[in-house]
């Protein structure tokens, strides 16, 4: 595939330049054809790439050596959107001189430059964040809001769920993604009149490329049985947070209990295939990559604490964007939405 290439910031990040650079390269290993504008350090991203031969004509750099904070107010961050890494690598994709950018730097502060370089897209009120979380069916499932927006009113929910729906096609492949609002329970009565007006208005939908199911508990997002589950930021970033820390209470559970004796010990041996397994599986490197949708442009969040690996993920998830024109298809179902509306609005005045 022929792509633009990808602004990354490499000063983000628990780990900084060093593991950027580590993850951009090992992303260009899996996919030779990647392309990137590097922004950050001059002297410390050429100290990097030393290591990797393979970047060397792939890449160019754009040189500053401002970093936005890991706990800076975004209003304070945006003041500098002009000479810091993270706002100069959104705006390279503003200007064209890259097709998506990628930070692990402060979220509020990515999302804050992000709606003010590329503005929403047309039909959108307000942009989402998403990420993939690991089930125990064959796909991924899509979550949002997770964090942008703490409330949403029905409409914005529809919107996300169009947005959702649009990105899991991409990386599900299902041509009908089934879609659930976050709910206290799944009976049509339940939850703020909000969720019951978005539910309406989602299961009359019938031009729009995604099976809306009704609702879902937030103990079964990770069951196999939805691909995309719509809720507010704030919600959705508490129920993350939950499945985030239940999983490495689980991994926690687990490794004392192999270390408390040596006949556990001998346990930990016998199953060590299969807690490998589970650890692959609740690793968040392998799901690394949230997205900023509704946006004029392509911008992914990796996890600050990510490993290179976990960056050659986001990079990844930005390329895949970028191949299946998420913003265009997002276009199409805003676009069905509008058609529908106005067929409403013309049946019910001729009555």
């Amino acid at each position: 595939m022929s792509l633009p290439r990808i602004a990354v910031d490499a000063m983000g990040g628990d780990e900084g330049v060093r593991v950027m650079i580590d993850g951009a390269a090992e992303a260009r290993r899996r996919h030779d054809q990647f392309q990137f504008l590097l922004v950050g350090d001059e002297t410390r991203i050429k100290a990097a790439l030393d290591d990797h031969p393979n970047m060397r004509g792939a890449s160019e750099i754009l040189h500053c050596d401002d970093v936005v904070g890991g706990d800076e107010l975004p209003t304070k961050a945006l003041r500098r959107a002009k000479t810091t890494s993270m706002g100069l690598a959104v705006n390279a994709v503003k200007q064209g001189d890259a097709g998506a950018a990628v930070s692990a730097g402060n979220t509020g502060a990515l999302m804050a430059m992000s709606k003010l370089a590329l503005r929403t897209m047309p039909g959108i009120d307000r942009p989402a964040l998403a990420a993939l979380m690991p089930t125990l069916g064959d796909n991924d499932v899509i979550m949002l809001d997770l964090g942008a927006n703490t409330e949403a009113d029905a409409r914005n929910l529809v919107q996300f769920a169009i947005m959702g729906a649009a990105y899991s096609k991409i990386v599900t492949e299902r041509d009908l993604p089934r879609v659930r609002l976050l709910n206290i329970g799944t009976e049509e009565n339940k939850g703020f009149d909000r969720l019951r007006e978005a539910a309406e208005q989602l299961q009359d939908a019938t031009g729009l490329d995604m099976s809306f199911e009704g609702y879902v508990e937030s103990d079964k997002i990770n069951r196999g049985e939805v691909d995309v589950v719509v809720t507010d930021g704030f919600s959705g970033n508490i129920a993350l947070k939950a499945i985030e820390g239940t999983a490495r209470f689980v991994t926690d559970l687990l490794r004392n209990a192999f270390t408390s004796s040596i006949r556990s010990k001998i346990g930990f041996l016998v199953s060590r295939p299969a807690t490998e397994l589970l650890k692959h599986h609740l690793d968040p490197n392998n799901h690394n990559g949230a997205v900023f949708l509704g946006l004029n442009g392509v911008v992914v969040k990796s996890h600050g604490s990510a490993t290179a690996g976990g960056v050659a993920n986001a990079v990844t998830v930005a390329a895949r964007l970028l191949e299946e024109d998420l913003t265009q298809r997002i276009s199409t179902g805003l676009a069905e939405l509008h058609a529908r509306e106005e067929a409403t609005f013309d049946n019910s005045a001729a009555k």
